[in-house]
């Protein structure tokens, strides 16, 4: 079965097409199990997500598709929620949704990931600031308020890498997840990133297999063409560490099934 439960809407601003496009060509790439999980509101960052007078639309027109397509493919219901303690809220953390994906992409208020504030990174001790980011993952999972963890070490994306060893950096935020029944999305975007590799690395991969945690797949597409992209080679790596069921949710109930 194939399972891609990360994919965006024009909604949050920085993604192109529309949901039937997306969802046709998931359908022309054999998925089953096709998830919207666009950047849910919030009083923090407004320009790159959803407006919450917008979160009722996004909800519609989701279950719409997911009725409208419901002979070709499943459509699942989520949102992706930055973990920001100040600023989550309860009108995203309580929706009738499928399942919610805990992301961080902030560390004390710096977007790591955006392009926009990459030259930032030349004044940091890269080091320190991986640690504060697994130190995120780990408070985010130990919230509990969410049933996926978002590419677990996005940190990466710009090849600012450590002289740690980021299996150490990570263990605590990994032992959280495990205690929070998460389930580790492997997302292909790193593959599409200076980076180019999937989040998380295979070796950290391995130290969630090693801990029992479950996985799901995920494009995180914001253009319908990325949907499927890197998918043989995301299987391929989960294989090979030596996973063989993924997970997808239904109202927040996980749900296993082989790959």
């Amino acid at each position: 079965m194939i399972v891609d439960l990360h994919n965006h809407t024009r909604l949050c601003n920085h993604a192109q097409g529309t949901m039937e496009e997306y969802i046709q060509v998931a359908i022309d790439s054999n998925v089953d199990v096709f998830g919207f999980s666009d950047h849910a509101p919030m009083n923090f960052d407004t320009k790159y997500r959803m407006k919450f007078k917008e979160m009722k639309k996004y909800e519609n027109d989701t279950l719409q598709a997911k009725e409208r397509y419901k002979s070709k493919i499943e459509i699942l219901l989520g949102y992706e929620v930055d973990y920001l303690p100040k600023y989550m809220d309860e009108r995203v953390l309580n929706a009738d949704v499928d399942y919610l994906i805990g992301s961080v992409h902030f560390i004390e208020g710096w977007g790591f990931d955006n392009p926009e504030f990459i030259g930032r990174w030349e004044s940091q001790d890269i080091d320190e600031v991986w640690q504060k980011y697994f130190d995120t993952i780990e408070e985010m999972a130990k919230s509990k308020l969410f049933n996926i963890v978002g590419h677990l070490d996005l940190i990466k994306v710009f090849k600012f890498m450590p002289k740690g060893d980021i299996s150490k950096m990570a263990h605590k935020a990994l032992l959280a997840i495990k205690d929070a029944n998460m389930v580790l999305e492997l997302n292909v975007a790193g593959f599409r990133k200076d980076i180019k590799e999937s989040y998380p690395s295979a070796t950290l991969l391995k130290d969630a297999y090693k801990l029992d945690i479950p996985i799901t797949f995920a494009s995180d597409a914001h253009k319908p063409e990325q949907v499927g992209l890197f998918h043989d080679e995301i299987v391929q790596l989960a294989k090979k560490v030596g996973y063989t069921e993924c997970v997808y949710f239904k109202k927040k109930k996980q749900i296993k099934v082989l790959f």
